[in-house]
């Protein structure tokens, strides 16, 4: 059986991407066509996110943009603001504390989005940072922090911003520019719908200029920013580029360039599946600050979560997540992301989760399908 992914990424990808990761390729460190190739599909990345920001793809999973992020970022010693209302924004102090880095997390309610005036309260207090990490949509919980009054708030200070928008970029608009965030980090496997390798960021004057004016060296290559400044001016990548899934991602770029309504559709689809969920006796995680690519639900008294995702996946060929670290067999998470964001297969894992409740003998008040389908029409 062909399964249905419908998890927070990774997600489906169409298949103008898997053809384009199929065509012949070249050598991209010798090739100088290439080299414009990247370039142009580096700056096609910054247009969708409304911004003349310098732009990079590089070779890894999202999480090297983030780490890359730190490590280009943090010298020995620099206090580092970590804002922490979710597992993957608590977890950006790991990466602090590699590169020798003194992370202070200021933590706040998980059940929602950061309280942007308590933040400011905060800095009044405390502002000696040189840069500050946040996540804008934290997958394990779903919730989606404000970046575009954080970052401003935070460059009043002085402080640099770092965001980790891999799970949000795409389904929810971003402007880099209004945002005045320094270093953007996304994903090829979320609702861009490219798969998983790649990770895209970028970043702004401000932060190249940091990183140009450390006391000491970056303590990486692999992860090091500052090793791409100059590969459009050298023609030199300094590692050899993946050049098939680029070429995927770019038509994953081309095809959201295409799809004037791909946010509206998101946000759309994501407050049908809200509404669903409560109508049926479910309750969501978050008390507020619902981001339109996931939705995370609670797991209800004498459900076990495993034999539930098990179901999903085997009887209906629907595969959606459960969660990990406290959240261990506590909440499932839907995605609707990218190539997941449309009615049909949105239907179809809310029919498979209704007909799986019934066959683990938990009763709902209402079929999710049927108030999603009234909901979006």
């Amino acid at each position: 059986m062909m399964k249905k992914i419908m998890t927070p990424g990774p997600t489906q990808v169409r298949e103008n991407v898997r053809m384009a990761r199929s065509l012949a390729t070249t050598n991209p460190d010798l090739d100088l066509e290439f080299y414009e190739y990247y370039k142009d599909t580096c700056e096609l990345f910054s247009e969708l996110l409304h911004t003349d920001n310098v732009s990079y793809i590089l070779s890894g999973e999202g999480i090297l943009g983030l780490e890359a992020a730190c490590a280009s970022l943090t010298e020995p010693g620099d206090r580092v603001l970590v804002l922490d209302n979710g597992i993957f924004g608590k977890g950006f102090a790991d990466f602090v504390n590699i590169y020798g880095g003194k992370p202070v997390l200021y933590t706040a309610d998980y059940r929602q989005d950061f309280d942007v005036n308590a933040l400011e309260e905060y800095l009044k207090q405390d502002h000696d940072f040189k840069y500050a990490a946040v996540v804008h949509c934290d997958t394990p919980t779903g919730v989606l922090n404000p970046i575009e009054t954080i970052c401003p708030l935070l460059k009043r200070y002085g402080i640099l911003s770092v965001v980790d928008a891999v799970s949000s970029m795409f389904g929810v608009d971003i402007d880099v520019d209004t945002c005045q965030a320094d270093i953007v980090c996304g994903g090829s496997q979320k609702a861009l719908s490219a798969p998983v390798g790649l990770t895209m960021v970028c970043v702004s004057d401000d932060a190249i200029r940091a990183m140009e004016q450390r006391k000491t060296p970056i303590a990486s290559f692999y992860a090091n920013l500052l090793t791409f400044r100059d590969y459009y001016k050298n023609k030199w990548f300094p590692y050899t580029m993946p050049i098939s899934d680029i070429y995927g991602l770019r038509t994953a770029l081309e095809n959201v360039k295409a799809d004037k309504e791909i946010h509206q559709r998101h946000a759309k689809i994501a407050a049908a599946v809200r509404t669903a969920v409560k109508e049926a006796g479910l309750r969501l995680y978050l008390k507020k600050g619902y981001c339109a690519t996931v939705t995370v639900v609670e797991v209800p008294e004498g459900v076990d979560s495993a034999e539930l995702l098990t179901i999903m996946d085997n009887k209906y060929g629907v595969m959606i997540a459960g969660c990990f670290d406290f959240l261990a067999g506590k909440v499932i998470r839907l995605g609707h992301m990218g190539e997941n964001a449309n009615v049909a297969d949105v239907t179809l894992m809310l029919d498979a989760l209704d007909k799986t409740f019934a066959d683990l003998g938990y009763s709902l008040k209402a079929s999710m399908k049927d108030v999603f389908v009234r909901e979006i029409n």
